[in-house]
């Protein structure tokens, strides 16, 4: 047998019938949404596809007049696209830093919270993906990258880190999920056909032998190493596409270091309101518990705090110089057309959560979920200061142009197709939680001191009683 992780209190106390109930309820409700969906839930899901259908439309009319269509012109030529891009990217960071950490080094609370944050890793770095093809103008060009991509240029770099770390991801999701995929074989047999082969496709045999559990977990260990430089380097390969860019605000060693502080809380946000959503939507409070709540709360006032540094680190420098086309861009954002937004975010999205964190009683899972959410939108939105002002502040400007190219604000297909995107994201976590567990059953019940063996196994338990 192999040794578990940690030994329940209470498991061993109980007689095997006792035993065998525990484990069945917990089966029962990690099983439950994939049993039945409810009328909100088909609401919601209705109302995803609505918009990502929008945006499909918006893109549709972008391909056919060309991007012409959105606000971007020679000035600024990054827009909503790019900020919702590098968004993605942040949010796909922390999702595989969070678990992986976390079950290396054998923190318990991780159980219940790594396929929540595994799966807002893979949807997000797929859909950052897509939307930098939105972003070109001929898509049909995108196997110019790799066809003929120069290894001199950021953006060969930023391609092969973003698919390398999305198939990591992948991998990462799917390696820990065969014993659940093995399960929903088993019990889901009121499925439709085409269903129940796909469970036994993706199971892969798994029977829930020794050998099986060793080269899972084995795995698991291997690919937990290998994906946390992956997760840094793809925000940092981000990160230097703008400061190898000659522009003010773009022009610093420091932005490695300022995207990943950055990715880090604002993951840490997403995952936050994740577990709370499943948690009201699943009925999961016994498992995703307010002591999880508690330290998700505490990582994201540590992460405020650091971040709060690099912005410090990041505009301090060129604050107290107040030189060229850097004094007219920080001008605009302290005090000028982006103030508003741009003090929005340093005190809604950082300063605000961090404070009202440190109370226990903003950590419940209502009060965090809340400040979760205003660090999430503040944190998009801080994407997007990061890319549109200093578009419009370049250091040669542009002689006799129209007055309309000094300004940017996004048309209604910008905005639809990033709506669309985001919809996107949300759909597959939604879709995926109504196919497979979306609670780790085995690493649960693995906590409760029960032999690996017998956690997925239920046709035994069945002759046993």
């Amino acid at each position: 047998m192999l040794a578990n992780a940690h030994l329940g209190p209470d498991y061993h106390a109980l007689s095997d019938q006792e035993k065998r109930e525990h484990r069945e309820e917990i089966r029962a409700v990690a099983l439950r949404p994939l049993r039945h969906i409810s009328l909100g839930g088909k609401l919601w899901i209705a109302g995803l596809v609505l918009v990502l259908l929008l945006g499909g439309f918006a893109y549709y009319l972008q391909l056919k007049h060309g991007l012409k269509v959105t606000a971007m012109r020679d000035y600024a030529s990054w827009g909503l696209y790019i900020s919702n891009f590098v968004f993605f990217v942040a949010i796909s960071l922390v999702g595989a830093l969070i678990s992986s950490v976390l079950r290396l080094t054998n923190f318990e609370l991780y159980r219940p919270i790594t396929r929540i944050a595994e799966i807002i890793a893979v949807s997000a770095i797929m859909f950052a993906g897509l939307i930098i093809i939105v972003d070109m103008g001929r898509p049909d060009r995108i196997l110019n990258l790799f066809t003929h991509g120069r290894i001199q240029s950021p953006i060969v770099w930023d391609v092969i880190v973003v698919t390398t770390y999305l198939v990591t991801s992948v991998l990462f999701l799917y390696v820990p999920l065969l014993p659940g995929i093995a399960l929903c074989r088993d019990v889901l047999t009121e499925k439709p056909k085409w269903q129940r082969w796909m469970y036994k496709f993706l199971a892969l045999g798994w029977k829930g032998t020794e050998n099986q559990w060793h080269i899972m977990k084995r795995s698991i260990s291997i690919i937990c190493v290998l994906i946390i430089p992956l997760a840094i380097s793809i925000h940092t390969v981000t990160a230097w596409l703008f400061a190898t860019t000659l522009r003010p605000g773009w022009d610093s060693t420091n932005f490695g270091p300022y995207f990943v502080a950055g990715a880090f809380q604002a993951g840490t946000a997403c995952v936050i309101i994740a577990m709370f959503v499943f948690r009201k939507a699943y009925k999961l409070q016994k498992y995703l518990t307010e002591d999880h709540f508690n330290f998700m709360g505490k990582l994201l006032v540590f992460l405020c705090l650091v971040y709060a540094y690099f912005n410090i680190n990041e505009y301090l420098v060129p604050a107290y110089k107040m030189r060229g086309a850097e004094g007219k861009l920080l001008n605009d954002l302290f005090t000028g057309h982006f103030a508003p937004l741009y003090w929005g975010v340093q005190i809604f999205g950082m300063a605000l959560p961090a404070v009202l964190l440190l109370w226990k009683k903003a950590r419940k899972p209502l009060p965090i979920f809340m400040i979760a959410l205003f660090v999430v939108v503040a944190a998009w939105f801080k994407r997007y200061l990061i890319v549109t002002p200093i578009m419009l502040h370049p250091y040669l400007p542009i002689q006799d142009v129209p007055a309309n190219w000094a300004v940017y604000f996004p048309t209604w297909i910008e905005m639809a197709i990033v709506g669309g995107s985001l919809a996107g994201v949300m759909l597959i976590i939604t879709v995926f939680s109504k196919f497979f567990p979306i609670i780790s059953i085995w690493e649960t019940l693995e906590n409760e001191g029960i032999e690996l063996e017998e956690l997925d196994n239920p046709k035994t338990e069945e002759h046993a009683k």
